[in-house]
């Protein structure tokens, strides 16, 4: 079963006080101040945001939170109301599942809000692994010499670093035997550390995957400066640009798709999918500005299961590879010509369809028409040509 037919659900546990990191004089708890001009909280939830696989995500947060919450005005279909957290983080992170029981979700991801800098690609990884293990987690092997002590003054041992790993989030799991686990937990005398922790005691199967450094979880006042220099290098970019061009003949029927957007027509366009010519050329501008080939390299018209299909999917793809790639779409143009049917009442609607398909703002697309003057197999009416640009910033890489 692929990501995309899984339903994927996300806890982010924000119900700490975030004491330890306020001891620097701050008076927010660590998840509500700020990096790089935006809450670290924020910062969180939209990375999860940013991943075309997830389904829902449940914040956690501390219940004299609420309004700290609230201002931060997050706003997507898929961000559920936050339910409070307990006095401990198991606590929380069951409180978080239980109000994701009714969904009854495939996979649970369970994510500290303090790792504000959580890729796509390492979330996409967590999921992966679920395939064949009941749960995963990203870990970074131990470099430092570990030594075991008794009373915190006299060595008593030296560890095998090389058997040591450190632990991040996102945790991922199996929903039904963590589910299971988390209730069980609570009735044994144990704190556990983790989400992984509990699985492990419940005899479930976890894998790790690389863990990525930058994925720091902010608990001491330094945390935030290194936070600081993490941003400022991720915010080093390149931009890319990408052309697109696409051209459908007419054959029977009585509408076209353009844009996204069903138009009443005497004809339809030929082609595999719904033929979408502006979609179509928008989708190879975006894979273009990102070197990732062409939309018949990624969706071959050979294969059957793209017979009919909504262009929808193939211009949702190559968003999610730029976010893949820690990039974002900065604006895209789109230029349809055809004698006819006529553009320009439509393109407020294809506008909207393409800015929620990418999940970036209207503002950022452009639709334009223009006819071909009566001239060449266009004038003649005999199908439509769309040509489209695509600028995307992607991280650079020196």
């Amino acid at each position: 079963m692929s990501a995309r037919s899984k339903s994927i659900a996300v806890i982010v546990v924000a119900a700490g006080k975030g004491e330890r990191a306020g001891a620097d004089g701050a008076t927010d708890p660590k998840q509500y101040r700020q990096v790089g001009g935006q809450p670290v909280l924020t910062r969180t939830i939209s990375a999860f945001l940013a991943s075309g696989s997830i389904s829902q995500i449940v914040p956690v947060i501390h219940p004299d939170h609420a309004e700290r919450y609230a201002s931060l005005q997050l706003a997507d279909e898929r961000l559920l109301p936050p339910v409070h957290g307990g006095a401990t983080r198991q606590a929380s992170v069951l409180e978080g599942l239980q109000a994701l029981a009714p969904m009854r979700p495939d996979i649970v991801l369970i994510q500290d809000a303090a790792r504000p800098f959580v890729s796509v690609a390492l979330i996409d990884q967590v999921i992966a692994a679920l395939d064949d293990h009941d749960g995963a987690l990203p870990t970074l092997p131990v470099t430092d010499t570990i030594k075991r002590s008794l009373d915190g003054q006299d060595v008593a041992t030296t560890e095998d670093r090389r058997q040591l790993f450190a632990a991040q989030t996102p945790q991922g799991f199996r929903f039904g035997p963590i589910f299971s686990a988390h209730m069980r937990s609570g009735t044994v005398r144990r704190e556990f550390t983790d989400d992984a922790e509990i699985a492990e005691w419940a005899g479930m199967r976890v894998a790790m995957v690389p863990g990525e450094r930058n994925n720091i979880k902010i608990t001491h006042p330094e945390d935030f400066a290194r936070a600081e220099r993490i941003l400022g290098d991720s915010m080093k970019t390149e931009t890319r640009i990408g052309t697109g061009y696409d051209v459908h003949s007419f054959v029977p029927g009585d509408h076209v798709w353009l844009g996204g957007v069903k138009i009443p027509h005497h004809a339809g366009l030929n082609g595999h999918s719904d033929s979408d010519v502006a979609l179509h050329a928008l989708t190879d501008a975006i894979l273009g500005a990102i070197g990732e080939g062409d939309i018949g390299f990624h969706f071959p018209p050979s294969e059957d299961q793209w017979k009919g299909a909504a262009s929808t999917i193939f211009l949702r793809h190559a968003g999610d590879l730029v976010a893949k790639r820690g990039g974002r779409i900065v604006n895209l143009d789109v230029t349809i010509v055809t004698e006819a049917p006529r553009i320009g009442p439509h393109a407020p609607a294809m506008r909207a369809v393409i800015a929620e398909t990418l999940g970036i703002t209207v503002d950022r697309v452009a639709v334009k028409a223009t006819t071909n003057e009566k001239l060449g197999s266009v004038g003649r009416e005999e199908g439509i040509v769309s040509i489209a640009s695509a600028s995307v910033e992607l991280p650079r890489v020196d």
